[in-house]
C-alpha cells in the first residue's frame, strides 16, 4: 500500500475511526504499512485472549511486536509492560501472527 502524508490511497487516515459492516466502531487507525493498517481498539472493547487471537488469525504462532522499533517476542502470559529493546510502553505493542 502506498501512503502520502499519513493518508492511504485507499482512503484510510491515521486517527480515523473504522467500522465493521454492521456500523460498530472497531477503533481508530494508529498506523499503516505495506500489510495494511493497524487499529487501536476502543477503551470499552473486550480483551482478546491468546486462544481467541489464534482462532481469529487461524495461526498457532502469535507473537507481540513493537510499533516503535519492530522488536518481536513470544507471548508468555500477557504482553510485557515495556518493549525490552526500546522501552516503549505496552500501548506500543500489538499481536503479530508469525508464519
Amino acid at each position: 500500500m502506498s501512503h502520502d502524508s499519513g493518508k492511504l490511497y485507499a482512503g484510510v487516515e491515521i486517527g480515523e475511526t473504522v467500522y465493521d459492516e454492521d456500523g460498530r466502531a472497531l477503533g481508530t487507525v494508529r498506523g499503516v504499512d505495506d500489510d495494511g493498517f493497524y487499529v487501536l481498539a476502543p477503551e470499552d472493547a473486550p480483551e482478546t485472549s491468546l486462544t481467541e487471537a489464534r482462532e481469529l488469525t487461524g495461526r498457532d504462532y502469535i507473537m507481540w511486536r513493537c510499533w516503535e522499533c519492530g522488536e518481536m517476542g513470544k507471548i508468555e502470559g500477557a504482553l510485557p509492560a515495556n518493549c525490552p529493546e526500546c522501552d516503549a510502553p505496552r500501548e506500543e505493542l500489538y499481536y503479530w501472527a508469525e508464519d
